[in-house]
């Protein structure tokens, strides 16, 4: 009797009814927006533990920039030159954010259906990781061990998940559960292990099972108590992650480098050389280290040690072998010399081009001492993350000022620059000839092999366009009218420059004169002083190379062998 009357006490204490947080009919409307929140913050979670894990890793196996990489090698060339054009160096900064916006609507989504089901929403974010992973083990220089900071942040961000979806779903009171399969609720503190293996199962059913169950109660203090540990974590983690992966940054090591002294110093630049400490807008001869320009499809900007570079010659030399960054410091042909580069991408008028005092040792003795084969007539350059550029080899050997430069404007080149050694073939443009963070160097043929761009279709050789640039007056911009200089810039490098004429709306051609040549590698400044009424104007200018050769009248895109047409802008006189 006394155990009858135990019994009845226990199930009416079990069959009690607890206040839920919230009422079993809380909108739904609140419901998903705090479910789509909650995928948003296990996303969080999920990229905050990436980050820390690829501060163990390296800071290219993290998802955002693996996946960011394989975007680019995927996003079809017009796309590509789009967003040079509209973005120019903030091209991967746009990426970027364009990737994070992705996975947050992404998140946003998953949450939804997770709601729902969390079986789909773990397998959302597994196939997060998944993509996140692929991306990093796929990269030219990927390797196994890349794809953990996927594989951790996805673990982490479905242990969130899971998390922040209980309080949207938790039963309407303490009796649900067992009211559903018609038992009574063991006692509290029962031993019994079948009592202790029904919780069980019931707790797993309430992590796993359909969230959006009619009479499910929304904690909705639990839930921004959970959201707000979640948050935290994936602010510590993503921050501590970001914070660690600083140890990789060489700039310290940079810094304490000193550049060898050249053995063939640059030509003195002669008198009035550069005219734009006269001319107010006009470009200067040398261009800084922090303006100069900037496009390759590098995310993460690689970090190469000094004491741990190696350039690797290989393929059809008589003699291959390696050379340590002291080695090549250390040699006696060490050379400086002025040379003007521009990006294949750099449209009419365009500002993807840039003079610059490079220090480094000559390309072509240094191919010739390693045996470059006569039966090469491409040299495979490949960076340390595995990009490849195809330069000439006929150009590599011939092009006088030709180098493998480790200075730049008297400092050791800049980290976005391709520290600690790049390529430079003056008269080429940079995807055939100045290969960034250089570490290997395979003599090969054209046939045998395409580079990363050839690939996409540009063409294999890409010689510099002779080309000029109108840089004041500036386009659409309203000055007195009177006399005022035209002046701008004009290149044809290894050829130089002979030649610049400036036609003002529909008048004769006028030569401008030529500030003092410096090299024919090095981009020539031209003025035209000229009397304005007021009212609108055309300005249009075109150069002519030292070998006679004119700029091309007829407008071309960039790709796929670099732009071309007269550069002509309008203006208003007033």
């Amino acid at each position: 009797m006394a155990g009858s009357v135990r019994r009845q006490s226990v199930t009416t204490s079990a069959q009690a009814p607890v206040a839920a947080p919230d009422s079993p009919g809380a909108p739904r409307g609140l419901r998903n927006a705090l479910a789509a929140l909650a995928g948003l913050l296990s996303a969080a979670v999920a990229l905050g533990f990436a980050e820390l894990t690829a501060a163990l890793v390296g800071p290219a196996s993290s998802p955002v920039i693996a996946v960011g990489d394989a975007v680019i090698t995927l996003t079809p060339e017009p796309v590509k030159e789009f967003a040079i054009r509209n973005f120019g160096e903030n091209d991967k900064i746009v990426l970027v954010a364009g990737t994070l916006v992705v996975i947050a609507v992404y998140a946003l989504l998953l949450g939804l259906v997770a709601l729902r089901s969390r079986p789909l929403g773990i397998l959302g974010i597994a196939l997060f990781g998944f993509v996140g992973a692929l991306a990093a083990f796929t990269r030219p220089a990927g390797s196994l061990l890349d794809v953990l900071p996927s594989i951790v942040g996805a673990g982490a961000g479905i242990l969130a998940l899971l998390a922040l979806l209980v309080p949207l779903t938790a039963p309407s009171g303490a009796a649900a559960a067992p009211a559903r399969h018609g038992r009574e609720a063991p006692a509290a503190g029962s031993a019994d292990p079948a009592h202790a293996d029904e919780r069980m199962v019931e707790r797993l059913r309430e992590i796993l099972g359909s969230g959006d169950r009619k009479g499910a109660a929304l904690d909705r203090r639990r839930f921004f108590l959970t959201g707000g540990v979640a948050l935290g974590v994936a602010a510590v983690a993503g921050g501590g992650g970001r914070l660690l992966q600083r140890r990789f940054d060489v700039a310290e090591a940079r810094a304490d480098l000193s550049l060898p002294k050249p053995a063939s110093a640059a030509a003195a630049l002669p008198r009035g050389a550069d005219l734009s400490g006269e001319i107010d807008g006009l470009t200067p001869l040398f261009t800084d280290n922090r303006e100069f320009y900037r496009v390759d499809t590098a995310i993460s900007v690689p970090q190469i040690r000094p004491s741990d570079y190696k350039l690797s010659l290989t393929g059809m030399f008589d003699s291959p072998r390696s050379y340590t960054l002291p080695e090549l410091f250390e040699r006696d042909d060490v050379i400086e010399r002025d040379i003007t580069i521009t990006c294949v991408s750099n449209e009419v008028g365009g500002q993807l081009a840039g003079t610059a005092r490079w220090i480094g040792i000559p390309l072509g003795a240094f191919l010739r001492e390693n045996g470059v084969q006569s039966g090469s007539d491409q040299l495979a350059c490949r960076d340390v993350n595995g990009m490849t550029i195809g330069a000439p080899t006929r150009s590599a050997l011939d092009v006088e000022d030709a180098m493998l430069a480790f200075g730049m404007n008297g400092e050791p080149l800049p980290v976005e620059h391709g520290f600690p050694v790049r390529m430079l073939i003056p008269g080429l443009y940079g995807y055939v000839s100045a290969c960034k963070w250089l570490t290997g160097i395979e003599a090969t043929t054209f046939d045998a092999f395409d580079a990363y761009w050839v690939e996409r279709d540009w063409a294999a050789e890409g010689p510099i366009k002779v080309a000029s640039r109108i840089d004041t007056p500036a386009p659409l911009r309203e000055f007195p009218a009177g006399r005022r200089a035209i002046a701008g810039v004009a290149w044809a490098q290894t050829r130089g420059i002979a030649k610049v004429e400036v036609r003002v709306d529909e008048e004769d051609w006028a030569e401008a004169e030529l500030s003092p040549e410096v090299d024919a590698d090095v981009w020539r400044q031209w003025v035209l002083p000229y009397d304005f009424p007021a009212g609108r104007h055309s300005i249009t200018v075109r150069a002519t190379s030292a070998d006679g050769e004119e700029q091309v009248e007829a407008r071309a895109t960039p790709f796929p062998s670099g732009s071309t047409g007269w550069h002509s802008i309008q203006v208003v006189a007033a």
